[in-house]
């Protein structure tokens, strides 16, 4: 089968498009046909050797497809059903090997693209809003990163659970999406500073809670952007990690929360995983939730896709198409 592999941790070009062997399948996996891949940047981060892998290996985290085998103890699932996957790596192929207990069914009402746009993103914004942060109505929050794949899914649950929602873009065509997605106020950080932009439309009171995935670029400032008791969320770091930080910051600055979480935590067990992956397509599904699908690659195409992802080319969700 073909397959996206990384023999040496570097950029895009470190990534080779092959042949290798089929994944063989054990008695509680799945075999599943990849009809679409998620990008996604810890792929970027365990291409390069932020994230280690054990080398060889095959890139992505996340998919959907259709059950091709399923192992003699196998009971949750059939050949020929559609399913969604992430946290399993192994997707930038034809074929992944998901243990049943990993696997999600896909909705009818729910497209393989948007499944594999889902996962990773979508359970993501679901645990930012519902549990590290639970949103609630009045809430004013910032969300950095406004139109790329989580801002824009993380913009429409704010705005669900009644939060304000400020946004930083760098763009008027980003603005545009973010606005579209239902974002109250944008800031183009090329253009303002954001920190002093938040101050002013919150009167000077700041926001109960910053969800950022940026890192480095916008800590510092975030933190400043917080109300006494505020909640930092630091779920990402696409800028570059965060590594010098004084925890008596937090206390000077109204007794702040920060929080660095991660996605497969939240995801560990099975209830929890089929609990926050119905949730998400129960959004879709009443139109609470619309992803936006806009740069599709094939498997091929991976080299190009990661540089648009890591270019900040791109907004809503990069997939690769097989």
């Amino acid at each position: 089968m073909k397959a996206i592999r990384i023999k040496e941790f570097g950029g895009p070009e470190a990534m080779s498009y092959e042949d290798i062997d089929a994944p063989s399948y054990e008695a509680s996996d799945v075999l599943v046909k990849m009809e679409a891949s998620g990008v996604n940047y810890i792929d970027t981060y365990q291409r390069t050797g932020l994230y280690p892998v054990e080398l060889p290996y095959t890139l992505g985290l996340e998919g959907a497809g259709i059950v091709e085998q399923v192992g003699e103890q196998v009971t949750q699932f059939s050949i020929g059903d559609r399913v969604a996957f992430c946290g399993i790596p192994g997707s930038y192929a034809e074929y992944a090997k998901i243990p049943e207990d990993r696997l999600v069914p896909l909705p009818d009402e729910v497209t393989a693209k948007e499944g594999a746009a889902l996962m990773l993103q979508g359970m993501t914004v679901h645990y930012l809003t519902q549990s590290t942060y639970p949103l609630k109505q009045g809430d004013r929050c910032l969300i950095h990163a406004a139109a790329g794949g989580v801002g824009l899914l993380l913009i429409q649950i704010a705005k669900l659970m009644g939060a304000y929602v400020i946004g930083t873009v760098s763009t008027e065509e980003k603005a545009a999406l973010a606005k579209e997605a239902g974002a109250d106020d944008i800031i183009l950080y090329t253009q303002a500073d954001f920190e002093k932009e938040v101050a002013q439309l919150t009167d000077g009171k700041g926001v109960n809670v910053v969800y950022d995935s940026v890192g480095k670029t916008t800590f510092e400032q975030s933190i400043n952007c917080l109300s006494p008791l505020g909640y930092m969320v630091l779920f990402g770091n696409a800028s570059g990690p965060v590594t010098e930080f004084n925890p008596a910051d937090l206390a000077q600055k109204g007794s702040l929360f920060l929080t660095r979480p991660s996605l497969f935590h939240y995801i560990a067990d099975q209830e929890s995983l089929r609990k926050r992956s119905q949730q998400v397509f129960q959004w879709v599904k009443e139109k609470n939730l619309k992803v936006r699908l806009e740069h599709l690659f094939s498997l091929a195409d991976v080299q190009e896709a990661h540089r648009s992802l890591e270019g900040r080319k791109t907004t809503g969700k990069v997939l690769l198409i097989h």
